[in-house]
């Protein structure tokens, strides 16, 4: 009783962490609350199993503080999404193999305890290999770009179809060899389910993957008669869930599109014998562009957040704002590689948070804009996503910065974007590029500036 007590506390400390991550004001308090709660779980797991598994628990913790502090000091910022991605992927396993393991344990298993099982192997296992896939697509160890494999939606639908039949099998005849099977189904179907993902789309198959781990570990919690287990999958399940729509929502396609487009999607060709040409400017242009405006948005992207730009970024704009200039910053939805991600790099650099816009609150007025400056951003300023229907990324909300009376764009060089795709800005007749590192490229603008 009393341990069911402590995981109630410990759930409710879930709960309100969820809650203060909704808020940017309360967000540190509420991960240290959900911390605290995983604390007080683990601690009592290992009080109440220390008879009968307290060495493999000890070594358990052991190994994993071993590999996970290193790995939280150590990972950059940029490659935040990609830990997320790998922490989902280990904790699905973790529950498949755990459920696999109590499974194997009981004698006549009841039908409830059957499903369960298979319900947790199942998803656990489409959550660890869809998450390994994802992994190595953001560290770009693979193409980011959706593979699509020969005959590959006929065998996606295939392997599903052996997965349902394995489950029923399972539900119905218990049998250790079966679950195997159907494990290795979830494996297969979990890599066919993710590689024809790409591009900007891949955040959101991490946050789908991070909503089927935390079914798997409710499901567990049933094997395991663990009530916070039910709780904590049913959190992470629910919340995986919803973001998952907002992402689907901000990108401006429908969830099916996003995962199952690139089975119908037709490759985009540019015009025979089309050329168009750039203009390139100085560190100097761009300072009398900015110096003399009277209103700037700043569009930052995952490129200012791989050269550790922000701080330079703010510094510029506390110059130019000493100079009478208005200038706000425009954060798109999915702007870098996750939900937030620009936030948390702007809030490193003391940005006020009342200067972060969004796009309901930047686009009416942009045609007033004087100088929008893109650092690092692509996608999420393409025009092709509002304008040209044959684009992967047709139909996604954007900042229309074109509409701005001029634009900078801030480039290391003419590659397209995450997604993969070339962005019509850069021709933009209005458009001055700016080639080099973000945070070069901003000090130095900074120190133009200050010569005006």
């Amino acid at each position: 009783m009393t341990v069911q007590l402590i995981y109630l506390v410990a759930a409710l400390c879930f709960i309100l962490a969820l809650k203060g991550l909704s808020t940017p004001r309360y967000a540190r308090a509420g991960n240290l609350l959900g911390a605290a709660g995983m604390a007080v779980a683990v601690v009592t797991a290992f009080v109440h199993g220390v008879e009968h598994n307290g060495l493999l628990i000890v070594v358990a913790i052991v190994l994993g503080v071993a590999v996970g502090i290193p790995a939280a000091r150590s990972v950059k910022m940029t490659a935040i999404p990609q830990m997320v991605a790998l922490f989902n992927g280990v904790g699905g396993a973790a529950a498949a193999l755990v459920a696999f393991t109590e499974f194997l344990g009981v004698t006549e298993p009841d039908v409830l305890f059957r499903i369960a099982t298979v319900l947790t192997v199942l998803i656990g296992s489409v959550s660890f290999s869809g998450s390994v896939v994802t992994f190595l697509k953001l560290q770009e160890l693979m193409t980011s770009r959706p593979v699509v494999l020969p005959f590959g939606q006929i065998l996606s639908i295939g392997v599903a179809a052996v997965s349902v039949v394995l489950a029923v099998a399972v539900s119905v005849v218990p049998s250790g060899f079966l679950l195997v099977l159907l494990a290795l189904a979830g494996l297969a179907f979990g890599v066919l389910f993710v590689l024809p993902v790409g591009g900007a789309d891949v955040p959101i198959a991490i946050s789908l993957l991070n909503a089927f781990t935390g079914l798997a570990v409710a499901a567990s919690g049933y094997v395991l008669a663990n009530t916070l287990l039910i709780v904590a999958g049913t959190l992470v399940g629910a919340s995986g869930t919803i973001l998952t729509r907002l992402m689907a929502q901000a990108m401006g396609r429908p969830l099916a599109n996003i995962l199952f487009g690139a089975f119908t999607a037709v490759a985009a060709t540019a015009a025979s014998g089309e050329q168009r040409t750039v203009r390139a400017g100085t560190v100097e242009d761009v300072a009398i562009l900015l110096g003399y405006a009277h209103n700037v948005v700043v569009v930052p992207g995952y490129g200012l957040a791989v050269a550790q730009a922000q701080h330079a970024a703010r510094e510029l704009v506390a110059q130019l704002e000493g100079r009478g200039v208005s200038v706000s910053y425009g954060i798109h939805p999915v702007a870098g590689r996750m939900p937030g991600h620009m936030n948390v790099l702007l809030a490193e650099a003391d940005v006020p948070y009342d200067q972060l816009k969004e796009l309901d609150d930047i686009n009416p007025g942009i045609t007033s804009v004087d100088v929008a400056l893109v650092v690092g951003a692509n996608d999420v300023v393409n025009p092709g996503a509002r304008d040209e229907p044959s684009s992967p990324i047709y139909g996604m909300p954007i900042f229309d910065v074109d509409r701005a009376k001029s634009v900078v764009f801030m480039k290391r060089s003419m590659r397209p974007g995450f997604a993969g795709v070339d962005n019509t800005l850069l021709y933009n007749p209005k458009t001055t590029l700016l080639f080099g590192d973000a945070k070069d490229s901003l000090t130095k603008l900074l120190a133009a500036v200050k010569q005006l």
